[in-house]
């Protein structure tokens, strides 16, 4: 079960409620499509059941995540990081278990896929800005900064397809990244871009954490990790295996996986 509820007011009190809360969460895939189960088999009575090829990709995850509280996710390719994220954003729903976000989040997780090739940066700003519940008020007050931080001033009535990859990351993170919600979950989009960019957007993460915002961080730079991040989850064969201060966490996995091992 997932459940948002964007009415709970934001507190940096230690004392204040979850603003995430993740109890005996699973989920599980077709191993030989790479997809969901069917719309009938989610209500066929054999629902829970494994099925030939299927696998669960987390499984008895729980965890609690206070307001203003910077997460980093660790683990290898493949052992649920990005599936945790979607299903925090979402995005995907879970077949065990619940998720409960208190407030909205603003989804850095594959942040270039709702935009719309044909349709110009001006128009997609302003259609991806709209689809996150910016009004046109609040759009047109933001649009000159969005368009300022990507450095997309040049190629403003430009279609989309047309950009380069890096600068479609720009746009997209400079929309996102101007969303009031209080959660922000972030899947290795910090990796990509040049140089000069990747500064502006940790500029960006951590003013946004100054100002009391929940990140969740997904990424395998323990640069990244150390330098936002104050407690890690590891995640292991689908399962959390630590849930600890981020150097402990990446001390942990690292030993667990040691470079040439």
């Amino acid at each position: 079960m997932y459940e948002l509820d964007e009415n709970i007011g934001r507190s940096d009190s230690p004392d204040a409620p979850p603003i995430i809360s993740v109890q005996k969460l699973g989920v599980r895939f077709r191993r030989n499509k790479g997809s969901r189960r069917s719309f009938k088999d989610l209500f066929s009575g054999r629902s829970r059941r494994n099925r030939p090829g299927e696998f669960w990709a987390l499984r008895d995850v729980s965890f609690e995540v206070r307001p203003g509280e910077a997460i980093g996710v660790v683990g290898r390719n493949g052992q649920g990081k990005s599936t945790l994220l979607k299903l925090v954003a979402g995005v995907l729903l879970p077949d065990e278990g619940t998720v409960t976000v208190h407030g909205g989040v603003a989804p850095l997780i594959e942040i270039t896929g709702g935009f719309v090739g044909d349709l110009t940066v001006r128009d997609n700003v302003n259609l991806a800005a709209g689809l996150h519940g910016l009004s046109r008020q609040e759009i047109a007050a933001r649009f000159a900064d969005i368009i300022d931080f990507a450095g997309a001033e040049d190629v403003i009535d430009t279609p989309f397809k047309h950009l380069s990859s890096g600068m479609k990351v720009r746009v997209a993170f400079s929309v996102i990244s101007q969303l009031d919600e209080p959660v922000l979950l972030v899947d290795e989009v910090l990796a990509v871009g040049d140089r000069a960019f990747r500064a502006k957007c940790y500029r960006r993460i951590e003013d946004l954490l100054a100002q009391g915002k929940t990140l969740f961080l997904v990424s395998h730079k323990e640069g990244d990790l150390r330098r936002f991040c104050s407690r890690g989850l590891y995640l292991d064969k689908g399962r959390l295996a630590l849930d600890a201060p981020i150097d402990e966490v990446l001390d942990r996995y690292n030993a667990d996986h040691p470079v040439g091992g």
